[in-house]
């Protein structure tokens, strides 16, 4: 089976720790994955400003570049949504059936990070060891798109050392929506600012989510505000060995979940 890693725009330029993190994660499970060199964006940016040709071009890259590979895996569940959510509107829109056709065959065969790791190689123990204090947030797409439910909350259940604490008012957004924060600055801070105040409530040291989007934009708030709160996208927790120790800087929890 040939796996392709489509690393999405946001994570090559501002996260490129956390597609390391995919390939180091896959590798180790015995995932030959392949980065196609010719990869670009999605256009979900360009889909939900509007710009439907722009949108149109991407989606036939994307088709072409990964268009012969049985999974293609994706460390976001906002990009990895974007085909499905896009794709075919956008070519009827333009009138390419063929786009149309080809981004339906599609579908079938991408894959947001957890869902690979849960259902396609039927794994919840990865073998990873973070033993510090985590809050997961569940992005709007993976809850509400991608549909991924509690695979990362599996995954995490099953990271040795770690301390899963609830976040509260998990499901409620965090105010990114793409260019929503930028068109609607005041609602997206208001919001942000409740998301932040739930992770301090959490007691976490880390608040980490499948799209580093959402926790670019948690993380920000968190600086402004001065909360001592790491982000981390959830690949780079399953990453982690035993061999690599503790992350450095952050508080090490006891079997018991306190503080070392």
């Amino acid at each position: 089976m040939r796996t392709a890693l489509f690393i999405t725009c946001v994570n090559d330029v501002m996260y490129p720790g956390t597609g390391r993190a995919a390939v180091r994660l896959l590798r180790r499970l015995g995932v030959e994955v392949e980065f196609p060199m010719a990869q670009s964006c999605c256009g979900q940016m360009h889909a939900n400003t509007g710009y439907r040709a722009d949108t149109a071009k991407l989606a036939r890259h994307f088709v072409s570049v990964f268009g012969d590979y049985d999974r293609i895996v994706v460390p976001s569940a906002s990009c990895g949504a974007a085909p499905g959510e896009f794709y075919r509107a956008v070519a009827e829109q333009v009138g390419d059936a063929a786009l149309a056709r080809d981004a339906e065959s599609l579908l079938p065969r991408i894959r947001e990070l957890t869902e690979f790791l849960t259902d396609d190689l039927g794994v919840v123990d990865v073998g990873a060891y973070f033993p510090h204090r985590v809050t997961y947030h569940p992005t709007c797409h993976s809850l509400r798109v991608q549909r991924i439910g509690d695979r990362p909350y599996r995954l995490l259940r099953a990271v040795a050392g770690m301390d899963l604490v609830d976040l509260p008012a998990a499901e409620e957004c965090c105010g990114f929506g793409g260019t929503f924060s930028v068109k609607n600055a005041a609602a997206s801070g208001a919001m942000n600012g409740d998301k932040a105040a739930h992770v301090r409530e959490s007691g976490a040291n880390v608040v980490t989510a499948v799209d580093n989007s959402c926790l670019m934009n948690i993380g920000g708030r968190l600086v402004a505000d001065g909360t001592p709160v790491r982000d981390l996208h959830l690949v780079e927790i399953l990453a982690r060995t035993k061999s690599d120790g503790p992350m450095p800087g952050l508080p090490v929890v006891t079997s018991a979940g306190g503080p070392a």
